[in-house]
């Protein structure tokens, strides 16, 4: 191997290494990435690499106007609202609540696009409502972080948008491109899960089960939200809002062409009138929800890009490149399971799906694939790998609310994250 080969393998271990011990991950790519570029004698990459992920227009629109919206439903407590009144009518339906409760979890994530948020809005009600119906409260986490697939028919997602920009589509037609596999792969979730759930002996009617390992709840680092006891619908339907009006003009209205952004403003317009909140405030709430979806999002997009831009130099695309060009089912394998991998071992859905995504996806067509594809794989696989790694937030927090270890909650997340990677391959 050259020296520039044996520069990536140092460079990628470190990577996995400093991800692992859970150091800031911007830092993490940028540094990676930055040393493979001056070690190939090629520095000047990662500083243009930098300069183009960091004007991405696409991107910018997009990621930062959806997460202004998202911080002013949450100041509002919208999506509280919203929370409650979809679990307000699960009462008394057995062993029929655990598909039930991950029906309501997966239209509550087309809202909140965080796995941390999400356990912290949902997790206390819906936990609580199954563990007292009779199921371990290891099936009752798994429950809530297994039914997140359908955030995928949000414009605001971070992964639509990454993926569309590469492709250069827009992202509702992305989202119309992959709509009828995030259904059947959140069918497939919810089967799994209810099947594993008779297999582990999970349920039990009017039954309790002790938990081995549970965790200690003043661990938790973070207050959990009450639920409004008396949910208003206005308020309830307002994180939907863009979401649906987006669906509504693609499909019906496809002549006008409504931007991510403006969707978000119109949601942004209606929380102020039904929220009746002070105009102000929320203007600074929305502006301040753009700066931390650039420093946040786009900030690990352009860190990904540069980690990307060091493998490049360093012959490591090509090569991978050239190795998957033989056949598309080695590019399927390669495009699932090694971000999956990196999703497992690093807690993290957006850093393996970013760092993927920016170095092999744009390839898509040597493979025989389309990028929204390639791309659309790529995403679901490390977001699966994120929820089942015993490191990601949203895994340890919702296991700290059911009482139960991460590891517990794993083993059964896991096998139906494999289960899906598998049939969406088929489905591919």
């Amino acid at each position: 191997m050259t020296f520039s080969a044996w520069v990536a393998i140092a460079a990628v271990i470190g990577t996995i290494y400093g991800l692992i011990k859970r150091y800031e991950t911007r830092l993490v790519l940028l540094l990676a990435g930055l040393v493979m570029c001056i070690l190939s004698m090629d520095p000047m990459e990662a500083f243009l690499q930098f300069d183009k992920s960091m004007t991405n227009k696409a991107l910018i629109i997009s990621i930062c106007s959806s997460m202004g919206f998202a911080a002013c439903v949450t100041m509002t407590k919208c999506d509280l609202h919203l929370v409650s009144l979809l679990t307000k009518p699960l009462n008394k339906l057995g062993v029929l609540l655990l598909p039930c409760c991950m029906l309501v979890t997966g239209v509550a994530s087309l809202a909140i696009g965080s796995l941390a948020g999400l356990c912290a809005a949902i997790g206390p009600t819906l936990v609580a409502l199954m563990i007292r119906a009779g199921f371990r409260p290891a099936i009752a986490a798994a429950a809530i972080i297994s039914s997140t697939l359908p955030n995928y028919w949000s414009p605001g997602s971070t992964d639509n948008i990454l993926v569309a920009q590469i492709a250069n589509i827009a992202v509702m037609d992305q989202i119309n491109y992959i709509s009828e596999k995030i259904l059947l792969l959140f069918v497939f979730c919810v089967i799994a899960l209810t099947a594993i759930c008779f297999l582990f002996g999970d349920y039990k009617k009017n039954g309790t089960f002790q938990e081995a390992g549970a965790a200690d709840a003043g661990e938790l680092n973070r207050p959990l939200p009450e639920l409004p006891a008396h949910p208003n619908i206005l308020k309830a339907f307002a994180p939907l809002l863009p979401v649906v009006l987006l669906f509504v003009i693609s499909l019906w209205f496809p002549q006008i062409k409504m931007s991510v952004a403006t969707a978000m403003l119109i949601g942004f317009i209606y929380v102020i009138f039904v929220t009746r909140s002070n105009p102000a405030e929320l203007v600074k709430k929305f502006f301040d929800g753009m700066g931390s979806g650039y420093g946040n999002i786009i900030g690990l997009i352009i860190a990904a890009g540069v980690f990307a831009a060091g493998l490049r130099s360093c012959g490591v695309v090509t090569g991978f490149i050239d190795y998957l060009k033989d056949s598309s089912e080695i590019a399927k394998i390669g495009g699932s399971f090694g971000p999956y991998i990196l999703g497992v071992m690093t807690g993290s859905g957006n850093a393996a799906a970013f760092a993927f995504c920016e170095s092999v996806v744009p390839h898509a067509a040597d493979f025989g694939m389309k990028i929204q594809d390639l791309g659309f794989l790529t995403c679901l696989s490390a977001t699966l790998g994120r929820v089942s790694s015993p490191l990601a937030a949203g895994v340890i927090l919702i296991a700290g609310i059911a009482g139960t270890s991460p590891i517990e909650v794993i083993k059964r997340s896991a096998l139906v994250s494999l289960g899906a990677i598998v049939f969406t391959i088929f489905l591919m």
